[in-house]
């Protein structure tokens, strides 16, 4: 396995994050490791918006995810280990983020 790479703040681009967060299986995934209080593993999500997802498909997720910025990921043993960056990410572009989940969540209803 190749080492993982995660982005410093000062090259995240908004085109990036608008690109990873316009799928909404991104997004959900996204969301639910934000709202979390500890880690996730890309085998916490085999199931996302009740569809079963192929490992190879999450991993490309988990990677465009973490290329955008958007989370964090660390080697633990066998598994990544993703934290959501929020709190960085607000500190560089404001509530950008929460109004694009916002508006996912008012789409939802």
């Amino acid at each position: 396995m190749r080492p993982i790479s995660n982005p410093k703040m000062k090259d995240i681009k908004v085109e990036a994050i608008l690109h990873a967060l316009a799928d909404p299986v991104r997004v959900q995934i996204f969301m639910e490791i934000s709202e979390g209080d500890c880690p996730q593993s890309c085998s916490n999500f085999l199931k996302v918006k009740n569809k079963k997802m192929p490992k190879s498909t999450l991993s490309n997720h988990f990677r465009i995810l973490r290329e955008a910025g958007l989370i964090k990921s660390e080697k633990k043993g066998l598994e990544l280990h993703n934290t959501s960056r929020c709190k960085e990410l607000k500190e560089k572009f404001g509530s950008l983020i929460t109004k694009i989940l916002e508006a996912y969540k008012e789409q939802e209803k």
